[in-house]
C-alpha cells in the first residue's frame, strides 16, 4: 500500500509537490507506518480501507472515515483514493471508491489543484467544488463535496 501511494504521488504530483518531499529517502517507511497504524490502531477502526490488486499485485488504496464534527453537511470523508498511473481508466479507481464511500453518504474530500484527472473523475462521479481551499506545505487543494443519492434526489 504504501509503495502504491509513494509511486502515484512521484507520477501525479511531480511539479507540484516540492521534488524533496517526492525523493525524500525515508518517504516510502514513513508511508509504511502510516498504513501500519491505519489497519491496526483503534483510533481508525471506524475507517474502510481498500486495494484493488492485478496479477497478485497492489495497483491502488482508498480510504474513508466518518466526520465526528455534526456542524459540518457531511458525514463520511474520502482521504486517500490513487491508482497507479498504468492502471488510469482500468475501473480501479471507481471500483476502490465505491468500495470505501457509500451512495447514502455525504462525502468530501480535498484533492489537489492542479490535478484535472482527478477533479474530472470526482466531478464524473458526483462530487462538486465547493469554493473551499487549503494551502498544505505549498500544494494548494480545493474541497469536493457529493451529497448522498436521496439528497441529490431531492
Amino acid at each position: 500500500m504504501a509503495r502504491v501511494i509513494v509511486r502515484s504521488w512521484r507520477e501525479t504530483y511531480r511539479g507540484v509537490v516540492p521534488d524533496d518531499v517526492l525523493d525524500d529517502p525515508g518517504f516510502e517507511s514513513a508511508r509504511e507506518r502510516f498504513w501500519t497504524a491505519a489497519l491496526t490502531d483503534e483510533r481508525y477502526r471506524r475507517n474502510r480501507i481498500a486495494v484493488a490488486e492485478r496479477g497478485g499485485e497492489v495497483i491502488g488504496v482508498a480510504m474513508s472515515g466518518p466526520v465526528d464534527d455534526p456542524a459540518l453537511e457531511w458525514d463520511h470523508h474520502l482521504y486517500v483514493l490513487y491508482v497507479v498511473a498504468a492502471e488510469h481508466g482500468s475501473g480501479a479507481g471507481l471500483a476502490l471508491l465505491e468500495a470505501v464511500v457509500r451512495p447514502d453518504e455525504d462525502v468530501a474530500l480535498w484533492v489537489a489543484d492542479p490535478n484535472p484527472r482527478a477533479q474530472a473523475f470526482y466531478r464524473k462521479h458526483g462530487f462538486v467544488a465547493d469554493g473551499a481551499v487549503q494551502v498544505d506545505d505549498g500544494v494548494r487543494d480545493i474541497r469536493m463535496l457529493r451529497l448522498s443519492a436521496d439528497r441529490r434526489r431531492a
